[in-house]
């Protein structure tokens, strides 16, 4: 028995690989006995499979074999803007694509309700997106069988992955950078943020964004007011940055949080955007008609999920060479919410 109380991983089809000194996709056609496989590679691929006990998933080889055209997305939100907008591309792309789609909702991050629920989407049969924009999806990602065609939509990362990750993000570093050169560049001294949860690192793309437009500009640099995802969590930080006067301009980490914060800010009796200036963040469909209309930063979510089932598609048909790659171009929607500050108004 294994005194730390974990078991030894199964070997993988990418184990298999790399002892056989091949690519993943050259074992997957030895396995389901393709005739391009020359007989010296064939043999080196049986080799390592017969050494490293490595045990055939019965979904991959039913998708390598075209048997098995379905998907299912796990995901532990199905509501906010960011991921409905994901969900809502993978659909339309697996639709054309004659891909029937499920969804596997992560209650938790605790690891053996993700294991269990990574388990159900395997036996369920068909590849895996795994939506990864929180600790339960993150570690889903992470449990996912190496066998297993899978794709994850991912927060930005802070280096570009390797070829053998199949992700997909934003550029949510440059458009958290554009938003916050675009208030100083009105003439604040310097810009607050209220930042949405990050679940893969420390520091997220997007606060890592604001931070270096502010330190480009020589700009003072506070703590950001970590919030939720939902407007409560925006409201709580705009009560928050409402009460020092000096704050003239707030970044928040999406739209729902920037509704949150307007609330706050005209309860405090602060104009917007004659006192303070808001922007947001995703451009989601309420942006536009809030009072004032939000300054926002759009991202193509709708496009990143229909890239997400476009590169598990290649993973599964050996299409295409796969590589992770950043999917949408941010772009800067100004509207009424953002000003100059006070002291520049006359």
């Amino acid at each position: 028995m294994n005194m730390t109380g974990h078991t030894k991983r199964p070997a993988s089809i990418r184990d298999v690989a790399r002892a056989a000194g091949v690519s993943y996709q050259t074992v997957s056609r030895v396995i389901n006995d393709h005739p391009s496989v020359k007989q010296s590679t064939r043999e080196r691929v049986v080799a390592a499979i017969d050494e490293l006990g490595f045990r055939r998933n019965a979904t991959a080889l039913a998708l390598a074999s075209g048997r098995t055209k379905s998907v299912t997305v796990l995901t532990s939100n199905t509501t906010h803007y960011g991921y409905a907008s994901i969900l809502q591309g993978i659909e339309e792309a697996a639709r054309a694509a004659s891909y029937a789609v499920g969804i596997g909702v992560l209650e938790s991050d605790e690891d053996s309700a993700v294991a269990a629920e990574v388990q159900r989407a395997a036996d369920a049969g068909g590849g895996l997106i795994v939506i990864a924009y929180d600790p339960a999806g993150v570690r889903a990602l992470g449990a996912v069988p190496g066998d297993l065609p899978v794709v994850g939509v991912v927060e930005t990362p802070a280096t570009p992955p390797g070829g053998d990750r199949p992700w997909v993000w934003t550029d949510d570093r440059e458009a958290a950078y554009q938003a916050t050169r675009h208030l100083l560049s009105l003439g604040h001294e310097t810009v607050h943020y209220a930042a949405i949860p990050s679940s893969t690192r420390r520091t997220s793309a997007r606060t890592s964004g604001w931070r270096q437009a502010l330190r480009e500009a020589g700009a003072p640099e506070h703590r950001p007011v970590q919030g939720s995802w939902g407007p409560a969590g925006g409201h709580a930080a705009g009560r928050q940055l409402a009460q020092d006067p000096s704050v003239t301009a707030i970044l928040c980490g999406n739209d729902d949080l920037a509704l949150g914060v307007l609330r706050a800010l005209y309860e405090a009796g602060r104009s917007v955007p004659g006192e303070v200036s808001v922007a947001g963040f995703d451009d989601a469909p309420h942006a536009a008609y809030l009072t004032p209309s939000l300054t926002t930063v759009r991202l193509d979510f709708t496009g990143l999920g229909r890239a997400a089932f476009a590169l598990l598609h290649d993973v599964v048909e050996e299409s295409a060479r796969i590589a992770p790659h950043p999917v949408s171009v941010p772009e800067l929607v100004v509207r009424e919410s953002s000003g100059p500050p006070p002291s520049t108004d006359h």
